[in-house]
């Protein structure tokens, strides 16, 4: 009768652990699934990227008159009017007012000017595309640049929900009106609250180029 119950002991503990077994080695399909869904992701990714620098460097080769300058964080920029006097740039604390527009790649208006009416914008402290938030950060006063970025540095996979596809990259032309500490423009904006600070027109040398990019 002991030796019945032994059996039944070791029979019992022999089907558990082959069943623990069995579950572990179950478990492992998935997670060599997740390991191939993360390897064909970084393919995919990485086509992406060669596909938007592509179509950039097409426009860069389509303009040889026009300087493009590489940013450290990857997107291109070229200069139509050029502040060679003044040196300071925004940074965090300013409040950066500026016109934009929006064109892809082929030179098709995206958004317009009007569109996007003046910009006010608190350096570093508002959420915005950021392609805009480094740039406008490398800008002087009375500046216009033209910012060529891939849609990582633009709306990215998932567009603006509106005119701005999937993984688009873009052409923004940006002008910086002006830039100043946020007290000065609250000051200005409590004695004009209905109406955006005026600009003052400070005389600076400007160059300016005339050529334009062409799609």
């Amino acid at each position: 009768m002991k030796n019945s119950k032994l059996i039944a002991v070791v029979f019992f503990l022999f089907v558990l652990v082959s069943s623990c077994k069995q579950h572990q080695e179950a478990r492992r399909p998935i997670s060599q699934a997740s390991g191939t869904f993360m390897k064909k992701s970084i393919v995919r990714n990485k086509k992406l990227i060669a596909g938007e620098e592509g179509q950039i460097n097409a426009v860069i080769k389509r303009n040889p008159k026009v300087k493009f300058i590489a940013s450290s964080k990857g997107y291109w920029y070229s200069y139509s009017i050029k502040n060679t006097l003044d040196t300071l740039t925004p940074k965090k604390g300013d409040v950066a007012l500026f016109d934009y527009e929006i064109k892809d790649l082929k030179g098709n208006i995206i958004y317009s000017e009007l569109e996007l009416k003046p910009q006010v914008y608190y350096v570093d402290k508002q959420n915005i595309m950021m392609g805009l938030r480094d740039g406008i950060k490398l800008m002087h006063k009375k500046e216009k640049v033209n910012f060529l970025f891939n849609s990582h540095m633009g709306y990215g996979y998932h567009g603006d929900n509106k005119k701005i596809g999937t993984n688009q990259p873009l052409l923004c032309i940006v002008t910086l009106r002006d830039f100043m500490p946020e007290a000065i423009y609250k000051k200005q904006s409590e004695i004009q609250p209905t109406a955006t600070p005026v600009v003052k027109q400070e005389v600076t040398a400007e160059t300016k180029s005339k050529d334009t990019i062409t799609q």
